[in-house]
């Protein structure tokens, strides 16, 4: 290696080991409670199957707004924000509710859609929030307004920066042995060994960490999402989605009459027939009247894979329409970030492979401080003999 290569390493070798020990606990934390994440719907359908189906029945089910009056009518649980509604007449009815003044968000139920009986709540639903909340901005005050989602963001670039560099600090000299790249050398010990799982094991999940990194800047910074959707949408696609959101103006009003679902789901029913599993109808969080619905096919495999109206629930009018099937490429990849960024775009094995690579975060961590420790011992100058007490002894 020439003198100038030799350099270049080092002083990679210098950024690596900092970027390391500063984020080392941070990047554990985060990836293990992503890896918590990873299976959290299958999680929550095991233990709540008992209270998301019903008996079907041949009277017709609840219009949404007559199912929220009577649930409000039984106990005050505070404004209802949003329903799941679905084309099978054996699911539940799920009811989401506003944060209350002090921003806490009153847990879900499930309900009954043909007499607003309530079933119960999803057990796992607050476990998973706080989790979440954990892994996204680090239970900081603000949530997605407050620091946390920046120090999260500045983390994954971190990271990047590990990989980048720990792969042109681990190309061997023979590139093109398997072996050399994946095979862990079990019989070493000590520093050894420590090496050998923190390079090997580390270029297993490489491509794994690399996906999740630049799909979770998407969650942290403006300036990447826009950059992504201008790359990757149509421009009039991209120009409408890059559009500031404009803030809420102070002394304007709700409407005099509260917003209800009841003409956006006809309209939703009408225009899409059979052809959707489930719709979540959610209402403006502001002064307004435009309903968001999303609707997910039947043949859907993933979260992400849903259409999206804008329906005026005054009206019933349709103000937008936005089909999966009609997105290019590139406007599909950024509607599948979430889905890509833990894997399931795969199924659910890789679902699992992210998971177990997210769990392995630790052991890099350790390794890498462990190796720090050694290197910083190897470097200490040895001690002096002490001198004679007694000169001439």
């Amino acid at each position: 290696m020439s003198r100038v290569g030799h350099h270049i390493k080092a002083a990679l070798h210098q950024i690596h080991s900092i970027a390391g020990l500063v984020l080392a606990l941070l990047l554990a934390l985060i990836a293990l409670t992503g890896s918590i994440m990873s299976f959290e719907d299958e999680i929550g359908d095991y233990m709540n199957s008992a209270i998301m189906q019903v008996a079907p029945r041949q009277a017709p089910a609840l219009m949404p707004d007559e199912l929220v009056a009577r649930l409000k009518a039984e106990q005050d649980l505070g404004k209802v924000s949003a329903v799941t509604l679905s084309s099978d007449p054996a699911a539940a009815v799920r009811v989401r509710f506003a944060r209350d003044e002090q921003g806490a968000r009153p847990t879900s139920l499930y309900v009954d859609p043909y007499d607003a009986h309530v079933l119960g709540a999803p057990r796992g639903e607050e476990f998973f929030a706080t989790v979440r909340r954990l892994h996204r901005w680090l239970l900081i005050p603000g949530d997605a307004k407050g620091w946390g989602r920046q120090i999260t963001g500045i983390a994954a670039l971190g990271l990047m920066v590990m990989l980048i560099s720990g792969l042109v600090l681990r190309w061997p000299r023979r590139a093109a042995s398997v072996k050399m790249w994946l095979k862990p050398n079990l019989g070493l010990s000590g520093r050894g060994l420590h090496r050998s799982l923190h390079a090997v094991i580390g270029t297993w999940v490489l491509p794994v960490y690399l996906v999740m990194t630049l799909t979770g800047l998407w969650y942290s910074f403006d300036w990447y999402k826009d950059g992504v959707v201008w790359l990757l949408s149509r421009p009039h696609v991209a120009a409408a989605k890059m559009q500031p959101k404009q803030p809420r103006a102070a002394g304007r009003s709700e409407p005099a009459q509260p917003v209800g679902f009841d003409l956006a789901w006809s309209t939703h029913r009408r225009e899409e027939g059979d052809r959707f599993s489930k719709a979540l109808l959610t209402l403006p969080a502001g002064p307004g009247t435009v309903i968001r619905i999303r609707s997910w096919p039947k043949d859907s495999t993933l979260d992400t894979t849903r259409d999206e109206f804008r329906v005026d629930a005054v009206t019933g009018q349709v103000i937008s329409a936005e089909r999966y099937a009609d997105k290019t490429l590139g406007e599909k990849i950024i509607a599948n970030v979430f889905d890509i960024h833990r894997g399931a775009f795969l199924g659910w094995p890789g679902k699992l492979a992210f998971m177990i690579a997210a769990a392995l975060m630790p052991l890099f961590s350790v390794t890498g401080i462990l190796l720090y420790l050694s290197r910083r011992r190897l470097r200490r100058p040895a001690q002096q003999p002490l001198g004679r007490l007694v000169p001439g002894e």
